[in-house]
């Protein structure tokens, strides 16, 4: 074979990345060396299979055609060495994690350490996305979904629930007052989610007995922003218990509504393709998440 593992492995992280810059940080390499590693391939082959510009890059038809075959080298070569660590009882090879920031930071993040631990050979790639993402499009091997699934492509593993709480600091209602109905309510500042409208439905009924739609000017795309204003006292927010728990045990956030309160406890799955060969880092994975988080942890 002309071409290195460490060339061909360059080159799908340049596509992946989008990038060469990209590429070199997420290969903890210098931009250089990765333009070298792919102008090395290239000739070594003698076709050029990334059209590059000073503006973009774009896979040549020769480049999309050997991509194909070279993912399908390194994922052989992956379960090979899955294979023969299997032997020896323990799990290897590339893992790639994919969820939305809150979750990722809050839930998965302070369980790494103990997962690595556990699992030494196996080399996790964590990815926040905070919108849906195709698993075969974005390289991931298990996804973290909250809420309803729709994909029935998926296997979906529950790993957890997790409440909904109307919260604020209290900086914010030492302030404002604390609001006590649905029409105080609407004279107070809200904060709301400016991807997901289905999360500016708040869990208390209105007096037509739906649920109450928060109509804001004050919106944000990830949770973790919202959770942030509402800890400064910008306003009042909807979030789910998984990333506001240190904050309720610390008093820096309060719930409202609690007597009327809707129970509805989100679910959450980690998910993978149905099609493919559950591997034993995918289970070893999920099945971890499974015993750590029990299910029930967010109540």
């Amino acid at each position: 074979m002309k071409a290195t593992l460490d060339e061909l492995n360059t080159f799908v992280a340049v596509i992946d990345c989008g990038t060469i810059s990209h590429a070199a940080d997420k290969l903890d390499l210098t931009v250089s060396a990765v333009s070298r590693s792919l102008s090395r391939l290239e000739e070594k082959l003698g076709t050029t299979l990334i059209s590059r510009t000073t503006r973009k890059m774009e896979l040549t038809i020769e480049g999309q055609a050997y991509l194909e075959k070279v993912r399908k080298i390194l994922d052989d070569i992956n379960e090979a060495e899955e294979m023969l660590a299997l032997k020896k009882g323990m799990p290897s090879g590339r893992l790639r994690v994919d969820a939305a920031t809150p979750f990722m930071l809050n839930v998965i993040a302070p369980l790494i350490k103990e997962f690595v631990h556990k699992y030494p050979h196996i080399q996790l790639e964590l990815n926040n996305n905070d919108q849906v993402i195709d698993l075969l499009e974005k390289r991931t091997d298990v996804a973290i979904r909250i809420g309803e699934l729709q994909d029935s492509t998926l296997h979906a593993a529950l790993i957890a629930k997790s409440q909904i709480r109307i919260l604020a600091s209290p900086n914010y209602l030492s302030r404002h007052g604390v609001p006590t109905s649905i029409q105080d309510l609407k004279n107070h500042s809200l904060i709301g989610f400016s991807n997901l409208e289905k999360l500016n439905y708040w869990l208390i009924l209105d007096s037509e007995k739906k649920l109450f739609h928060v109509n804001t000017s004050i919106k944000a795309s990830s949770g973790e922003t919202v959770k942030k204003l509402a800890l400064e006292g910008v306003g009042i927010a909807c979030l789910s218990d998984f990333m506001t728990a240190t904050e309720r045990q610390n008093s820096e956030l309060v719930q409202l509504f609690a007597d009327v309160t809707i129970e509805s406890m989100q679910s959450i799955n980690a998910v993978y393709y149905k099609n493919s060969v559950v591997s034993s880092r995918v289970s070893s994975f999920i099945n971890f998440l499974k015993e750590r988080l029990n299910t029930q942890l967010f109540l």
